[in-house]
Order: C-alpha cells, then sequence, then structure tokens
C-alpha cells in the first residue's frame, strides 16, 4: 500500500458508485468518501490501523469485518492487516447461527461494522466509523503471516476457514494483473460482496496496477451494464449465475456501448459464449479457482480459440493441474495455497492427500488436452446405477425461457436410492403451476437421457446465493418434510 501510494499518489483508487444516478446512494454519509485516491486510502487505513491498536488489537489476533460493499471494508482490510493482525470476513446477510459460528470458530476478539448491523453481532463491537487515532504504530510483517481466515461458501454445513497469507493475496492478484496486462487507462469492476474473495484480489490487482477499482454495492442484472457505461470500466470479473441472468435482460441498443476489453469468469456457458461476446462487444475468458488455492487456470486475452469450447486454460507460474483420468477429480499443487483449514486437521488433510489440493470439481481433457469444467464430484444424484450431475441439469433447464434460475437436488427413494428434484426460479409473468412445470420439464425432455429428467418439480420465489453466487443447496431440504408432497409437483418420471 505504502509503495502504491507513493507511486501513484492522487490518482483514483476505490469508486463507490450506485447502480445508477436514480438509485439511492449506496455510501453512508459516514463514509469518507465514494472516491479516494491512492493516498487518501493509504492515510486512512493508517489511521484505522493506529485505532485499533490504541483498542487493544495485537498482531495476530483475529478482527472478524462485518460491512458492506463500502469504502469502509478494504480500508478496515488494509488497516487489519497494517496493525498485524488477521482479518475475518463475515457476509452481511448472515443471521444468529452463521454469525455466532464464524465469530466463535475463528476466536475474533472484536468485528469491525456500523451501527446499522451491531445489534446482531455477538461479543466486542467497534463501530468503524467513530475509531478516533491512536499513537503510531511500528509493526513487522512477513509474507508468511496469515492475512485472512476466509470462510468458505459452505453449500453444505457450515464454513471452514482457510487460512490466506499475505503472500497468497498478492501471487494471486500479481498473476491475474500478468495475464491481463494492466493498461493505466483501465478501470477494473466488480459487483461481488467484499465479504468474498474476489473484490479482496482484485482490489490488489488495482493497487498492484495503479488503476481504479470501481465496487458497485451489490450485483444486479440490469444494472450492471450501465453501471460499466456510466464508471467507464475496461475490465471485470463475474461468476455463477451472474452472466445468465444478464443475458436473460431484454436485449439493449445500448449493449455494446462500453469500454470493455475483457470480462474474466468462472463458468461461461459454452453454447452461449461466443452469444456473449457478441451481445457486449468484449472477449469472456474463463478464470478457475478456489479460495483454497487461489488461481489455478486461466484463459488468455488473445486465446480466441476457446470460445465455446469449455476450455478453462492453463496453470500460472507456480502451479500445476492433473487429472488422473478421461474424466476425474482436479487436483493442484503449488502457490498460491492455503495453509489448511482452521480447527480442521482431518479435512486439511484429507483435501491435500498425496501431496495435492483435492478441489472436489471434476474435469475433462479434450483432444487438444484442455481441461473442461464437468461439475462438483458430489453435486450429483444417484438414480438407480445412473449418476446425473447436477450441474447439467441446471444448465439444460434455466435455458427454458421461463426459468431464472434452478438447482437440483437428491431426494430418497426407496426403490431407486436418489431422484432427482428440480427447484425452479420463474421470470416475472410466468405461472407457477402444473402447467409450466409439464413446459419446462417437456423442453428437459428433449435435451436429456430420460434418467436425468426431473421426477419433482417445486417453484420458489427466490434462492438463498453464496456470496460466490452460486445457489445454497443446504436450504432446499428442509429436515423432516416429506419432498413429495405438495407444493411439490411430480412429472411423468417419477420413477
Amino acid at each position: 500500500m505504502r509503495h502504491a501510494a507513493g507511486t501513484y499518489g492522487e490518482r483514483e483508487f476505490l469508486r463507490f458508485p450506485a447502480l445508477s444516478p436514480a438509485a439511492p446512494s449506496a455510501i453512508s454519509s459516514a463514509v469518507p468518501s465514494a472516491s479516494l485516491s491512492f493516498a487518501e486510502a493509504d492515510a486512512e487505513s493508517d489511521r484505522l490501523a493506529r485505532a485499533l491498536a490504541a483498542q487493544g488489537v495485537r498482531p495476530g489476533d483475529r478482527v472478524a469485518v462485518m460491512l458492506d460493499n463500502v469504502p469502509w471494508w478494504p480500508l478496515s482490510w488494509l488497516a487489519v492487516l497494517k496493525a498485524g493482525a488477521v482479518t475475518v470476513p463475515v457476509n452481511v446477510r448472515y443471521q444468529a447461527a452463521d454469525l455466532e459460528h464464524v465469530l466463535r470458530d475463528s476466536g475474533a476478539v472484536a468485528t469491525l461494522t456500523v451501527e446499522a448491523h451491531a445489534p446482531r453481532v455477538p461479543g466486542p463491537v467497534h463501530l468503524v466509523d467513530r475509531l478516533t487515532d491512536g499513537p503510531s504504530l511500528d509493526i513487522s510483517l512477513s509474507a508468511d503471516n496469515v492475512a485472512n481466515f476466509q470462510y468458505t461458501s459452505g453449500t453444505t454445513g457450515f464454513p471452514k476457514a482457510c487460512l490466506l497469507t499475505h503472500d497468497y493475496w498478492l501471487r494471486t492478484a500479481q498473476v491475474v494483473a500478468d495475464l491481463i496486462q494492466v493498461r493505466d487507462d483501465d478501470v477494473l469492476m466488480i459487483a461481488q460482496a467484499y465479504s468474498y474473495m474476489d473484490p479482496q484480489w482484485t482490489t490488489l490487482l488495482c493497487l498492484l496496477g495503479g488503476i481504479p477499482h470501481v465496487v458497485l454495492p451489490r450485483f444486479s442484472a440490469s444494472g450492471f451494464w450501465p453501471a460499466a457505461r456510466e464508471n467507464g470500466a475496461t475490465l471485470t470479473y463475474v461468476l455463477g449465475t451472474m452472466p445468465l441472468l444478464m443475458h436473460k435482460q431484454p436485449p439493449s441498443p445500448l449493449d455494446r456501448e462500453n469500454r470493455m476489453r475483457l470480462v474474466l469468469c468462472s463458468g461461461i456457458a459454452p453454447d452461449l459464449h461466443r452469444t456473449f461476446e457478441e451481445r457486449w462487444g468484449a472477449p469472456w475468458r474463463e478464470l478457475y479457482g478456489s479460495t483454497e488455492s487461489g488461481c489455478d487456470l486461466m484463459s488468455a486475452p488473445d486465446a480466441a480459440d476457446t470460445v465455446g469450447t469449455g476450455a478453462m486454460g492453463t496453470p500460472p507460474p507456480g502451479k500445476e493441474v492433473r487429472i488422473d483420468e478421461e474424466t476425474g477429480e482436479i487436483l493442484v499443487r503449488g502457490t498460491p495455497m492455503m495453509l489448511g483449514y482452521w480447527n480442521h486437521p482431518q479435512a486439511t488433510a484429507h483435501a491435500f492427500r498425496g501431496g495435492w489440493y483435492h478441489t472436489g470439481d471434476l474435469g475433462v481433457r479434450d483432444a487438444m488436452g484442455r481441461i473442461r469444467h464437468a461439475g462438483r464430484l458430489k453435486d450429483t444424484v444417484r438414480r438407480g446405477g445412473e449418476n446425473i450431475s447436477c450441474a447439467e441439469v441446471e444448465s439444460v433447464l434455466a435455458r427454458h425461457p421461463a426459468v431464472l434460475a434452478a438447482a437440483l437436488v437428491p431426494i430418497p427413494d426407496d426403490l431407486f436410492g436418489e431422484l432427482p428434484k428440480a427447484f425452479l426460479q420463474l421470470r416475472p409473468g410466468h405461472a407457477a403451476d402444473a402447467g409450466t412445470a409439464a413446459a419446462v420439464v417437456a423442453h428437459a425432455r428433449e435435451r436429456l437421457a430420460r434418467f436425468k429428467i426431473p421426477a419433482y418439480v417445486e417453484f420458489v420465489e427466490s434462492f438463498t446465493l453464496t456470496p460466490s453466487a452460486r445457489i445454497e443447496k443446504r436450504h432446499l431440504l428442509q429436515p423432516g418434510r416429506d419432498q413429495r408432497a405438495a407444493p411439490a409437483i411430480p412429472t411423468e418420471d417419477p420413477a
């Protein structure tokens, strides 16, 4: 930070716009500014670091940060690190059980937040907008010091904390910066919550490259491209359901009116890849990785031959990626890599068995040796003797014009062991009834083997998403409830 402040000085570093000029500002009046230069961010994070030390925070202490996408988030993160402490990012959507788990498990000595979130926080709270300056600090840091207890998304069970060092963050940001060849006129925009890792490594990428980092208050499918246009964004990173939700917005003559030169994305739908590029006028390239391992595979900006193939690129310097079978689990080793899971030695040993990190993702090598993502190792339904990839069926269901988002889960069955059940969120204007369910299932039946067709369909108003924009499936199957009973709708393929 100090080097960037000295090099880039008054050049803009952080910008926090509203989603559109007509939208209410997402910036609290207590925040110093919606736009800060490199020098201002350095000075303000210095002040916060001194304030934290004055409140008793010591090197190695864990400090939770529970804030929305406002300037206080990156300033607090940098301040905690400057104080020699460890940041514990907390999702502002957490309720009592999630919040209590993260704070107890991490051993956080305090939580940095604002008054609106403070009543939900058990334990000591520091209101970040009310901290006063303290004496000067003399903290010595090493690249091997832990910077974050970064909790995984937790699609099943409570999340675990990945121990991420200062070196992990800098290497992750640097390999992406090297890939995209940052330019002086670049502007990087992101819409994910800061509690997730993406806005953190993009913050560091902008710090390394001396370019503005535009952070939206939240993701909006209708507001993303107008925001890109208004802020002159040239770079962005999206993932999960974000691309499909944007694609389902009505086309606009302004779609290509932007400065975007590169969209990095995890999980580009191969059959829509070229459509995305043509609609928004910029190349889309794959970026594959995880909280545990950072960036593992990346497609170069000039890799136009990968469009529509599903190929995820090549390992960056310092990484090795392997698949032992034609279709098998993706294994990774090298740097950056987490030190392990906090308080979970057995899970750590299992994840790194054989000296390789086991991602839990399935990969397929094509004839050219390129790796494609083939779903999650455990995100499957075992129907009789057949394995069904949930990701494959969800992709087909989501292509129906009535469907906004889809999730497939296994439900127990005495005869087949498991049956696939689909949860569907509909687009406005479509009825959540048996007719719509039949139409969606008919659409799937034309495209999938019969054993993959959902045996039951249930409509939901919305899905709970992880910070990485993935559907949180653990909330769909309520304990003790008969998953075949209404409001579930049986299809013609219940057996």
